[in-house]
Protein backbone atom coordinates (compact mmCIF):
# COMPACT_ATOMS: atom_id res chain seq x y z
CA UNK A 1 0.00 0.00 0.00
CA UNK A 2 2.78 2.46 0.81
CA UNK A 3 5.60 1.37 -1.50
CA UNK A 4 4.84 4.06 -4.14
CA UNK A 5 4.89 6.71 -1.41
CA UNK A 6 8.28 5.63 -0.05
CA UNK A 7 9.75 5.43 -3.55
CA UNK A 8 8.57 8.96 -4.26
CA UNK A 9 10.11 10.19 -1.00
CA UNK A 10 13.44 8.60 -1.90
CA UNK A 11 13.48 10.38 -5.26
CA UNK A 12 12.34 13.61 -3.58
CA UNK A 13 15.26 13.37 -1.16
CA UNK A 14 17.65 12.80 -4.06
CA UNK A 15 16.33 15.89 -5.81
CA UNK A 16 16.23 17.96 -2.62
CA UNK A 17 19.91 17.25 -2.04
CA UNK A 18 21.16 17.52 -5.62
CA UNK A 19 19.13 20.62 -6.45
CA UNK A 20 20.37 22.36 -3.27
CA UNK A 21 16.77 23.08 -2.29
CA UNK A 22 17.46 24.08 1.31
CA UNK A 23 20.49 26.21 0.50
CA UNK A 24 18.85 28.12 -2.36
CA UNK A 25 15.64 28.63 -0.38
CA UNK A 26 17.72 30.13 2.42
CA UNK A 27 19.57 32.49 0.08
CA UNK A 28 16.37 33.98 -1.25
CA UNK A 29 14.83 34.41 2.19
CA UNK A 30 17.93 36.03 3.66
CA UNK A 31 18.66 38.39 0.78
CA UNK A 32 21.80 36.58 -0.38
CA UNK A 33 20.69 36.23 -4.01
CA UNK A 34 24.15 37.03 -5.36
CA UNK A 35 25.61 33.96 -3.63
CA UNK A 36 23.50 31.52 -5.67
CA UNK A 37 26.41 30.43 -7.85
CA UNK A 38 28.18 29.09 -4.76
CA UNK A 39 25.46 26.42 -4.50
CA UNK A 40 25.12 25.09 -8.02
CA UNK A 41 22.55 22.30 -8.36
CA UNK A 42 23.38 18.91 -9.85
CA UNK A 43 21.39 17.07 -12.53
CA UNK A 44 20.12 13.54 -12.04
CA UNK A 45 20.39 13.04 -15.80
CA UNK A 46 22.92 10.30 -16.63
CA UNK A 47 24.01 10.02 -13.00
CA UNK A 48 24.42 6.56 -11.46
CA UNK A 49 22.21 5.53 -8.58
CA UNK A 50 22.81 2.43 -6.47
CA UNK A 51 19.56 0.93 -5.17
CA UNK A 52 20.25 -1.31 -2.16
CA UNK A 53 17.34 -3.72 -1.84
CA UNK A 54 15.06 -4.66 -4.73
CA UNK A 55 11.77 -5.44 -3.09
CA UNK A 56 8.49 -3.57 -3.57
CA UNK A 57 10.00 -0.19 -2.69
CA UNK A 58 13.38 -0.70 -4.33
CA UNK A 59 11.83 -1.78 -7.63
CA UNK A 60 9.53 1.26 -7.68
CA UNK A 61 12.42 3.58 -6.82
CA UNK A 62 14.51 2.08 -9.63
CA UNK A 63 11.64 2.60 -12.09
CA UNK A 64 11.40 6.26 -11.13
CA UNK A 65 15.15 6.71 -11.45
CA UNK A 66 15.08 5.16 -14.92
CA UNK A 67 12.39 7.67 -15.86
CA UNK A 68 14.83 10.40 -14.81
CA UNK A 69 17.30 8.91 -17.33
CA UNK A 70 19.66 7.69 -14.62
CA UNK A 71 21.89 4.62 -14.72
CA UNK A 72 20.54 2.23 -12.11
CA UNK A 73 22.71 -0.29 -10.26
CA UNK A 74 20.96 -2.76 -7.96
CA UNK A 75 22.46 -4.65 -5.05
CA UNK A 76 20.26 -7.39 -3.63
CA UNK A 77 21.83 -10.83 -3.04
CA UNK A 78 18.34 -12.37 -2.75
CA UNK A 79 17.11 -11.35 -6.19
CA UNK A 80 18.25 -13.16 -9.32
CA UNK A 81 20.37 -11.04 -11.69
CA UNK A 82 18.06 -11.79 -14.60
CA UNK A 83 15.13 -10.25 -12.70
CA UNK A 84 17.13 -7.06 -12.16
CA UNK A 85 18.23 -6.97 -15.81
CA UNK A 86 14.63 -7.46 -16.95
CA UNK A 87 13.74 -4.30 -15.03
CA UNK A 88 16.29 -2.33 -17.04
CA UNK A 89 18.87 -2.16 -14.25
CA UNK A 90 22.40 -3.47 -13.77
CA UNK A 91 22.82 -6.10 -11.04
CA UNK A 92 25.91 -5.83 -8.85
CA UNK A 93 27.04 -8.72 -6.70
CA UNK A 94 29.49 -6.87 -4.48
CA UNK A 95 28.34 -3.81 -2.54
CA UNK A 96 31.87 -2.59 -1.84
CA UNK A 97 32.74 -2.64 -5.53
CA UNK A 98 29.54 -0.81 -6.49
CA UNK A 99 29.77 2.05 -3.98
CA UNK A 100 32.60 3.93 -5.76
CA UNK A 101 30.55 3.94 -8.98
CA UNK A 102 27.46 5.62 -7.54
CA UNK A 103 26.49 9.29 -7.47
CA UNK A 104 23.49 8.45 -5.29
CA UNK A 105 22.99 5.57 -2.86
CA UNK A 106 19.43 4.87 -1.75
CA UNK A 107 18.69 2.26 0.92
CA UNK A 108 15.60 0.02 0.63
CA UNK A 109 16.57 -3.23 2.33
CA UNK A 110 14.90 -4.62 5.48
CA UNK A 111 16.53 -4.30 8.88
CA UNK A 112 18.00 -7.67 9.81
CA UNK A 113 21.10 -8.82 11.71
CA UNK A 114 22.77 -8.94 8.28
CA UNK A 115 22.00 -5.30 7.43
CA UNK A 116 22.39 -3.53 10.78
CA UNK A 117 25.36 -1.17 10.41
CA UNK A 118 25.74 -2.18 6.75
CA UNK A 119 26.47 1.41 5.70
CA UNK A 120 29.38 2.03 8.06
CA UNK A 121 32.44 4.26 8.09
CA UNK A 122 34.49 1.96 5.87
CA UNK A 123 31.77 1.85 3.23
CA UNK A 124 31.17 5.59 3.33
CA UNK A 125 34.84 6.09 2.58
CA UNK A 126 34.41 3.94 -0.54
CA UNK A 127 31.77 6.35 -1.89
CA UNK A 128 32.56 9.25 -4.18
CA UNK A 129 33.27 12.51 -2.39
CA UNK A 130 30.32 13.88 -4.36
CA UNK A 131 27.88 11.06 -3.61
CA UNK A 132 24.57 11.61 -1.83
CA UNK A 133 23.25 9.04 0.66
CA UNK A 134 19.51 8.53 1.18
CA UNK A 135 17.78 6.14 3.56
CA UNK A 136 14.04 5.56 3.77
CA UNK A 137 14.45 2.00 5.06
CA UNK A 138 15.01 1.48 8.80
CA UNK A 139 17.16 3.15 11.41
CA UNK A 140 20.38 1.34 12.23
CA UNK A 141 21.19 0.25 8.70
CA UNK A 142 23.17 3.48 8.35
CA UNK A 143 25.66 3.97 11.18
CA UNK A 144 24.69 7.40 12.51
CA UNK A 145 28.02 8.14 14.20
CA UNK A 146 29.87 7.26 11.02
CA UNK A 147 27.45 9.39 9.01
CA UNK A 148 28.05 12.37 11.28
CA UNK A 149 31.79 12.00 10.78
CA UNK A 150 31.42 11.64 7.01
CA UNK A 151 29.23 14.74 6.74
CA UNK A 152 31.63 16.70 8.94
CA UNK A 153 34.96 15.78 7.40
CA UNK A 154 33.89 16.05 3.75
CA UNK A 155 33.65 12.35 2.99
CA UNK A 156 30.04 12.97 1.90
CA UNK A 157 28.55 16.30 0.80
CA UNK A 158 25.05 15.64 2.14
CA UNK A 159 22.58 12.95 3.19
CA UNK A 160 18.88 12.49 3.82
CA UNK A 161 17.25 10.28 6.46
CA UNK A 162 13.61 9.42 7.06
CA UNK A 163 14.58 6.87 9.73
CA UNK A 164 16.75 6.84 12.82
CA UNK A 165 18.37 4.33 15.14
CA UNK A 166 16.19 5.64 17.96
CA UNK A 167 12.69 6.93 17.18
CA UNK A 168 11.75 9.55 17.98
CA UNK A 169 15.39 10.65 18.06
CA UNK A 170 16.76 12.78 20.86
CA UNK A 171 16.75 16.44 19.86
CA UNK A 172 20.37 16.60 21.02
CA UNK A 173 21.39 14.18 18.25
CA UNK A 174 24.54 15.79 16.78
CA UNK A 175 23.31 15.08 13.26
CA UNK A 176 20.66 17.76 13.69
CA UNK A 177 23.31 20.47 14.01
CA UNK A 178 24.64 19.75 10.52
CA UNK A 179 23.42 21.92 7.63
CA UNK A 180 24.06 19.14 5.11
CA UNK A 181 21.58 16.66 6.60
CA UNK A 182 17.95 16.60 5.48
CA UNK A 183 15.59 14.59 7.64
CA UNK A 184 11.95 13.61 8.09
CA UNK A 185 10.07 11.88 10.97
CA UNK A 186 9.73 8.36 9.47
CA UNK A 187 6.82 9.46 7.33
CA UNK A 188 7.86 8.45 3.82
CA UNK A 189 5.19 5.75 3.65
CA UNK A 190 2.46 7.82 5.30
CA UNK A 191 0.70 9.94 2.70
CA UNK A 192 -3.03 10.61 2.44
CA UNK A 193 -3.28 8.17 -0.44
CA UNK A 194 -1.20 5.50 1.29
CA UNK A 195 -3.44 5.70 4.36
CA UNK A 196 -6.48 5.19 2.14
CA UNK A 197 -4.84 2.23 0.38
CA UNK A 198 -3.90 0.65 3.72
CA UNK A 199 -7.43 1.05 5.09
CA UNK A 200 -8.95 -0.37 1.92
CA UNK A 201 -6.57 -3.33 1.93
CA UNK A 202 -7.31 -4.04 5.58
CA UNK A 203 -11.04 -4.13 4.82
CA UNK A 204 -10.49 -6.38 1.80
CA UNK A 205 -8.34 -8.73 3.92
CA UNK A 206 -11.18 -9.08 6.44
Amino acid sequence: ANSPSVAEQAVFFMMQLSKKANELHGLVRTGKWAQRFAHLPVDLLEKTVLVVGFGRIGTRTAKRCLAMEMNVLVYDPYVKPEVIKAAGCEPVSNLDDALPRADFITIHCPKTPETVGMINAARMKKMKRTAYLVSTARGGIVDEKALHAALTDGTLPAAALDVFDREPPDTSNPLFKLPNLVCAPHIAGVTREAMERMAEQAALNV
